[in-house]
């Protein structure tokens, strides 16, 4: 009786955001898709990609950006334990080796493995917006953007301003944060944030502490725009069952991520050229028995290097894209000893534009491993705009990944890697049609994709008895569909009503093995096959806001997961308050590696926030 009426007072009366909604900030149409080389706006894109701006990030019951994904159509993210301390993340049935992450367009793979990918040295109160592209990135991106591409891009300061958070809930939960932004003039601006958040965790061994550190430097220089942005976050916690059997559950696990990157955007005529220079380190010590490190323990210390050049030049015949990119990946590991790998690619696209009615874009890209030879990679995008809000949208294109340094030299007494491995590849395939009314209050989208992999790569053994091993799988076909529905009620309707945000999406995936008698599979044959995202958002008054979610997943080799959340936040001026309840129904279910995953769990906070003199 107790637990319902908790629900009800949530779900009633029970994310932080503004009394009145921002509708430029809605807007896809004022959006802009940065591609590394071409910008292209939302409506004229001919891909599948989803926009995830501030506001609605504000509106969201999440406190970390693998929460957040959650909420994306197609995106599968996978938790070890609560609020983002250990996620993977795959798109369209992919494995999270071949999702790649970025910031600002430039790249955060891990050399040593994917399950470090988003460890992001970031808090949500620095994004703008995400942009999450589904379907081969190759061609735009590099290697591993083999399903897909998530790129975070982060907040300009536009004024001086402080803002300052705190939270808490059950299981010993806090945390806050701080965030400040400087102008000091016309030309140059500052935005600053550190964040923690910390818990005892929900069971035996799952507490966290969680740190992050970020800055961001813009100034204007003429026809040059220059940035410096920098990012640190350590977070240290309880791993009861993530990475072996459930029942080590004394595993612990330390990872500290620095980023730092400087680049240079310069604007003449037709031309933009942007060359950049970035540098990511990533240390990740890991031990078996949390109390007794000498028993058994793994340190990996990983860098990664890399300098860009990037182009684009606009003509009357369209758009031209050209850039070029050096790397040096390093890994000095207790387990997988010392590694390098060196990495040039070379990137060529043409965005073709005829009467605002068909735009054809073909591209390749080539690349180059010191361990892998050279590969090329093209792909074409086709869209026919039926209407100013129907488009009809086409892509194809090859894909690849290289194998991580765990994939090949891992060993313990439960794995052994596979230095014969090769290349993942695929083939993928899209085609799809998008709605965005002439405000952008409603926005439907829907999408057929299949991809044909080739060599892909995935931990097997043959019976429970036997060490896992990586080795190259012949052929893998997944096929899928999806449809994604977004109505902002102000916007549609252009008017203020109490229901403000609906939100519907769902995925449909199957994925075929040509090897029927394939052995026990760790990753690949994981996917999803059913996905149901639902939320909608409503006014009471002029100060309160609450939001209502829904999740219903179902995984080929997982039991089927039903997720409620809800979600209250009240904004007066300067302050804001919210209260938050997750899992309502305290449904038990695991993602991944039978981790028992939190029950239902309540979360408040605050935020106050002021404009300074002088902004």
């Amino acid at each position: 009786m107790k637990n319902q009426l908790l629900v009800c007072l949530v779900l009633l009366g029970t994310t932080l955001l503004s009394a009145q909604p921002d509708s430029t900030i809605y807007d896809l149409d004022a959006i802009v898709i940065r591609e590394n080389r071409l910008e292209i706006p939302f409506r004229e894109t001919s891909r599948s990609i989803q926009v995830i701006t501030a506001s609605q990030i504000a509106q969201m019951p999440v406190r970390s950006v693998n929460e957040l994904l959650q909420h994306v159509a197609g995106v599968d993210v996978r938790q070890r334990g609560a609020h983002g301390i250990q996620a993977d993340v795959s798109i369209r049935g992919g494995t999270f080796e071949q999702t790649l992450v970025l910031i600002n367009g430039i790249r955060l793979t891990d050399p040593q493995t994917g399950h470090h990918n988003m460890n992001l040295p970031l808090d949500l109160e620095n994004i703008a917006r995400i942009e999450v592209l589904k379907g081969p990135g190759a061609r735009i991106y590099g290697q591993n953007a083999f399903a897909g591409a998530i790129n975070i891009v982060t907040k300009k300061a536009t004024e001086n301003s402080l803002s300052l958070s705190a939270r808490a809930g059950e299981n010993g939960l806090g945390g806050g944060s701080l965030a400040l932004s400087l102008q000091p003039n016309e030309e140059s601006n500052h935005y600053l944030s550190v964040a923690r958040d910390f818990s005892n965790g929900y069971r035996y061994n799952t507490d966290y502490d969680i740190s992050s550190y970020f800055y961001q430097y813009q100034r204007e220089m003429g026809q040059h725009q220059l940035s410096l942005t920098a990012g640190h976050s350590d977070r240290a916690f309880g791993a009861n069952g993530f990475y072996a059997s459930p029942d080590f559950k004394d595993q612990y696990e330390e990872v500290a991520t620095t980023f730092v990157a400087l680049q240079d955007e310069y604007r003449r005529n037709r031309w933009r050229i942007t060359p950049r220079v970035f540098w990511r380190k990533n240390k990740d010590h890991y031990i078996f028995v949390r109390d007794n490190p000498s028993l058994y323990q793994n340190i990996h210390t990983g860098h990664t290097l890399g300098a860009e050049l990037q182009s684009h030049y606009a003509s009357r015949f369209g758009d031209t894209g050209l850039g070029v990119e050096a790397g040096y990946v390093s890994l000095n590991s207790t387990n997988l000893g010392e590694r390098r790998r060196r990495t040039a690619s070379l990137f060529l696209e043409h965005r073709f534009r005829w009467k605002d009615k068909l735009d054809v874009t073909p591209g390749i890209s080539m690349s180059s491993f010191s361990d892998f030879g050279t590969r090329f990679f093209p792909g074409i995008d086709v869209g026919v705009n039926v209407s100013e809000q129907v488009k009809l949208f086409a892509n194809a294109g090859y894909t690849y990944r290289v194998p991580t340094f765990t994939d090949l030299y891992y060993s313990d007494p439960a794995n052994n890697g596979n230095p014969d491995l090769q290349p993942e590849e695929a083939l993928s395939y899209e085609i799809g049609s998008r709605f965005l009314n002439h405000n952008g209050g409603l926005h439907l989208q829907l999408a057929l994709f299949q991809r044909n992999g080739f060599d892909l790569i995935d931990w097997t053994r043959a019976a429970d008895t036997l060490r896992w091993t990586p080795v190259n799988i012949n052929e893998l076909v997944t096929q899928g569909a999806e449809v994604s529905l977004s109505v902002l009620l102000p916007l549609l309707l252009s008017t203020e009503t109490p229901l403000e945000r609906l939100t519907l999406s769902y995925t449909r995936i199957h994925a075929q093995l040509e090897d029927n008698e394939a052995p026990l599979s760790r990753y690949v044959l994981e996917n999803l096959d059913h996905q149901l995202i639902a939320g909608f958002s409503y006014r009471w008054g002029q100060r309160w806001l609450h939001s209502i979610h829904y999740r219903y997943t179902s995984r080929v080799s997982y039991p089927t997961t039903t997720w409620r959340i809800a979600d209250s936040s009240w904004q007066q001026n300067r302050w804001s308050l919210f209260i938050e309840a997750t899992n309502l129904t305290n449904t038990r279910y695991t993602e991944t590696n039978l981790v028992t995953m939190p029950g239902r769990w309540m979360r408040i906070g605050g935020q106050f926030r002021m404009v300074l003199s002088g902004g």
